[in-house]
């Protein structure tokens, strides 16, 4: 277990990361030797303290990852607690914090897509973030099975595409039918920001503008065959 300290240095804010005062030896807890082993995270980096032990330096990074990973969900749920409350002004809020939106955005959909009840402390945000775009049935079959499994998030992403993979071979479909649409990042976010705005679920967006594009296409299309084939008598 680790404890944190919150400090001044330099004008920096400062976490001091070590174990429990009841772990350290008493004769330690005094004077400089208290600071041996402590990681001291500041505005600009990590300051590591001379002959840090591989635990202590490991336990560092566990707590380190773990802040990591639930201020994604905490930006995601700021934003959205901000767009459902304050309509215009939450943007202000942004540009006062100094963050990027376009990453905020991101956060505030996988959150959306999750309540809280429903994610999973032993898992990352990137794997919730995997599944975000799956019906909820869906999202609970695959974060049980990494959570059973305690796979990575890459080991989450091949598993889904071998099952996808399998699921086109049984339907008599060749995985080339089924093969994923690649799209720009930026793209993506620009669609699902309009999805927001349009209040509907982002795979409900993208099927009915698919849809309004497609049907679109084929009446010009029809118009014009007719055209030219009144030019053509």
């Amino acid at each position: 277990m680790m404890t944190n300290q919150v400090s001044d240095l330099e004008d920096s804010k400062v976490v001091l990361f070590r174990r429990n005062a009841s772990a350290v030896p008493r004769q330690r807890r005094a004077g400089v030797d208290e600071r041996r082993g402590q990681v001291l995270t500041t505005k600009v980096g990590l300051q590591m303290p001379a002959g840090l032990t591989f635990e202590d330096w490991e336990r560092a990074g566990r707590q380190l990852s773990g802040i990591v990973n639930s201020s994604s969900w905490w930006l995601g749920d700021w934003l959205v607690y901000g767009k459902d409350h304050y309509t215009d002004r939450y943007q202000r809020g942004i540009r006062a914090a100094g963050l990027q939106y376009q990453t905020l955005r991101n956060y505030a959909w996988v959150s959306r897509r999750f309540d809280f009840s429903r994610r999973r402390a032993a898992l990352s945000f990137q794997h919730h973030a995997e599944l975000a775009s799956l019906p909820i049935d869906e999202q609970e079959l695959w974060l049980d099975r990494a959570e059973q499994m305690q796979w990575t998030t890459k080991q989450l992403r091949s598993a889904i595409r071998v099952a996808r993979e399998d699921e086109a071979r049984d339907g008599n479909q060749t995985p080339e039918t089924m093969r994923r649409l690649a799209v720009p990042g930026s793209r993506l976010q620009w669609w699902h920001k309009a999805a927001e705005q349009s209040g509907i679920d982002f795979e409900q967006w993208v099927l009915a503008t698919l849809d309004n594009a497609a049907e679109r296409a084929l009446v010009e299309d029809e118009a014009a065959a007719r055209k030219q084939a009144g030019l053509s008598a």
